[in-house]
């Protein structure tokens, strides 16, 4: 079930553990390129929505300007761990982990983000692969 998306955006939908629902729907951008996953948030002071890093199973927030939540997510799009972390921070890699959903901290607790959590992407068709 490998996912492979390219550089765009779309809509994160954050579902409950077992997927039901409509779901919260959240702007998205997609960072699929090395340079653009190299890249992040770093300069930012402000993500609307979210990021996510694909492929990736950690992250760091060297030269970051704001504490961010970070998902980690399995192949599926299940959410295996979330943290907070504040800027110059090294994020310990996950194993099972393949993509990497960030956001401005508090926005996952606030979309009722937490381990087992469903996720979908949905992309833009300039953002399909």
């Amino acid at each position: 079930m490998g996912r492979k998306w390219r550089d765009g955006h779309g809509e994160l939908v954050v579902r409950g553990e077992e997927g039901e629902g409509p779901g919260i729907r959240v702007p998205l951008e997609i960072a699929a390129s090395y340079r653009a996953r190299t890249k992040g948030l770093l300069g930012r002071d402000t993500v609307d929505g979210a990021i996510l890093l694909s492929p990736a199973s950690s992250v760091h927030t060297f030269r970051m300007r704001m504490p961010i939540d970070v998902a980690y997510l399995d192949r599926e799009l299940r959410v295996i761990a979330v943290r907070t972390m504040r800027p110059g921070r090294l994020g310990m890699p996950r194993l099972r982990a393949r993509h990497v959903v960030e956001a401005a901290a508090g926005a996952m607790q606030e979309w009722g983000v937490r381990k087992g959590t469903r996720m979908e992407v949905v992309v833009a068709a300039t953002a399909t692969g």
